[in-house]
């Protein structure tokens, strides 16, 4: 059974009345089905835990804990319940542009609200079933991700391929009348939902606020492995300017009228429009870095940040190089340099990294391979070290997306691959060698 227990935490308050081995039944009376009712049915400080052990006889375990704090137990799936794949079929999914002869797991894609409450992973609502949705709102799951694209019913149902997608206000009118906060996200298709479509489904996101509390606005990502698969045209320059006037025209009567912009467009269509990213006060409270909104600034500040606290002799000296992908790579070497000028032992170098395998228009650090990587960089002067984003790698793990391990690469290249996470301060850290 899924929500049979595989380990107890030595820390945990029932770790002497539960074992790998049993099964959570119920808690204060509530059946457990998956890990949402786990979670909230659990927080309480006084419990009543039904366990049935591996022998088919069930006991009840009293537990007195503090409100919040977690029993301690893991399970056999993280979900405690298989997960909820998607039924749509949307022009731009990505994982219907990936090659061949991935790993299995990267073609699974999936829709599942308990993922976006606790991973903040994106959903579509086109497939919760009305219990799923009297849950969400009984038991206050929020806050939760979701994908609109349009609010044109017509519109929506051809970028997702799917009738029952048709309909996405009332479901969201429900959710935000029952007090639960959505953020949410447009992949915008050139000739199919901008211009005049972004602006509708802009002003109607704009009347659930606080309810859609934000809204990222990214552009399609097209991989060369298109075969068979509806035409798609990405953002050019000029139709990326546009877009990024409309929503930040739209953004400022939203500012102006709820207090906040509510709507931003990712990181991506400023590069792609040749354009600055906005300073740091425009992003407010960072709610879409998911999204890729506001991650340069965000960077920049807090590399800034960090550097005014460092003392000028300060570093290993050591030389290193840092990959990233093509999009970020002028900002790592215009943080590269700030930092050399006040640390002088700050030696390094920036290479950007082509995407071969997803094809050029795919630019951005999470998506580069470990094949890419090394071809790149094989031969290269890398120093004593080459530093990657994180988001490089499989969370958790040391693997790249086509199964390249980061020992595989440390030993091609001849250096070792450091993998650094997202903040300045970390950045500016492996850039110091330590």
């Amino acid at each position: 059974m899924l929500n049979t227990v595989t380990n107890v935490d030595n820390w945990s308050p029932v770790r002497r009345h539960v074992h790998a081995g049993d099964v959570l039944v119920s808690i204060n009376g509530h059946e457990i089905e998956d890990v949402l009712d786990y979670r909230f049915w659990s927080y309480e400080e006084r419990l009543t835990l039904v366990i049935r052990r591996p022998d088919g006889s069930e006991h009840e375990v009293k537990v007195k804990k503090d409100a919040g704090e977690d029993l301690g137990l893991d399970f056999d799936e993280y979900l405690m319940d298989k997960p909820w794949g998607c039924s749509n079929r949307c022009l731009f999914c990505f994982v219907d542009q990936l090659p061949r002869g991935m790993r299995r797991s990267l073609y699974f894609k999936d829709d599942d609200a308990r993922l976006s409450f606790l991973t903040g992973s994106y959903i579509t609502l086109t497939n919760l079933s009305e219990r799923e949705f009297e849950r969400i709102c009984a038991l206050r799951i929020s806050p939760i991700n979701v994908s609109v694209h349009a609010t044109n019913p017509a519109v929506r149902e051809k970028l997702m391929g799917n009738p029952k997608a048709a309909d996405i206000m009332t479901p969201l009118r429900r959710l935000a009348g029952a007090g639960i906060t959505m953020n949410c996200q447009v992949v915008c298709c050139p000739g199919i939902n901008d211009g005049e479509e972004l602006s509708r489904t802009m002003r109607e996101l704009s009347e659930l606020y606080p309810g859609v509390y934000s809204v990222s606005i990214v552009p399609v990502g097209l991989t060369k492995h298109r075969e068979n698969l509806p035409k798609l045209t990405p953002f050019d320059a000029s139709g990326a300017a546009e877009t990024i006037d409309r929503v930040e025209s739209f953004a400022a009567e939203c500012l102006e009228r709820h207090g906040s912009r509510i709507f931003w467009c990712s990181d991506e269509f400023y590069l792609k429009a040749g354009r600055d990213v906005p300073g740091d006060e425009y992003y407010e409270e960072y709610s879409q870095l998911e999204n890729g909104v506001g991650l340069m600034t965000l960077l920049e500040t807090e590399f800034a940040s960090a550097l005014d606290a460092a003392e000028a002799d300060e570093g290993t000296g050591e030389p290193f190089a840092i990959a990233t992908g093509v999009a970020a790579a002028p900002l790592l070497e215009k943080l590269l340099q700030t930092g050399h000028k006040k640390c002088d032992k700050i030696n390094g170098r920036v290479y950007a990294v082509v995407n071969d395998f997803f094809g050029h228009t795919i630019d951005v650090a999470g998506l580069i391979t470990g094949r890419d990587l090394i071809a790149q960089l094989k031969g290269r002067e890398l120093g004593a070290r080459l530093l990657i984003p994180s988001k490089m790698l499989r969370h958790g793990e040391g693997v790249f997306l086509d199964d390249v391990t980061l020992e595989q690469a440390q030993e091609a290249l001849g250096v070792p691959v450091v993998p650094i996470g997202s903040s300045g301060d970390e950045l500016l850290e492996a850039m110091l060698g330590y």
